[in-house]
C-alpha cells in the first residue's frame, strides 16, 4: 500500500424513514460537527437516488428497505485509524449524542435502526482526485 494514503474511513448504509428525513437530517447535521471536534477531517451523508444496477445486490436489499423508506449513504473522513479509533470511544460518550440520538431510536417512532445499518472501517486502497498536480 502506499504510504502517502493515510487516511481512514468509516462508512455506512442505513434506511431512514421518507417521512422523517428532514428530522434525521437535521440531526445528521449536528452529529457531523461532534464527529470533527473528536478529529474527523470531513463527514458527509447522501440520499440514494439510483439505487438498481443489474446483476448486483442493492442497498435497497442489503437493509431490507421498506418502499417509504430512503437508503442514506454515509462515510466519515478521518486523518488516521488512531483518531478513527479514539473517536469511536469518545463520540459515543458525548453527552450531546445521547440527546440527539435518543429521539431517533424511540421504538414508537422509530426514525433510526442500528440494526439495519451496514458499516465498516476502511484503509485506502486507491485514492484518485481530480485535482492536477505539476
Amino acid at each position: 500500500m502506499n504510504e502517502n494514503m493515510t487516511n481512514y474511513i468509516d462508512g455506512f448504509v442505513l434506511p431512514v424513514p421518507r417521512i422523517h428525513l428532514n428530522e434525521y437530517k437535521r440531526v445528521a447535521e449536528k452529529v457531523a460537527e461532534i464527529w470533527k471536534e473528536y478529529g474527523a477531517l470531513a463527514y458527509f451523508e447522501y440520499v440514494g437516488e439510483d439505487l438498481t444496477l443489474e446483476g448486483t445486490r442493492s442497498f435497497i436489499e442489503i437493509v431490507d428497505a421498506k418502499e417509504n423508506e430512503a437508503i442514506v449513504f454515509g462515510w466519515v473522513i478521518f486523518p488516521s485509524k488512531e483518531t478513527r479509533d479514539l473517536a469511536n470511544k469518545q463520540v459515543p460518550a458525548d453527552p450531546r449524542m445521547t440527546d440527539l440520538v435518543t429521539p431517533l431510536t424511540n421504538p414508537t417512532r422509530l426514525i433510526f435502526d442500528a440494526s439495519r445499518m451496514v458499516y465498516g472501517g476502511f484503509q485506502p486502497l486507491v485514492q484518485s482526485n481530480s485535482s492536477v498536480t505539476e
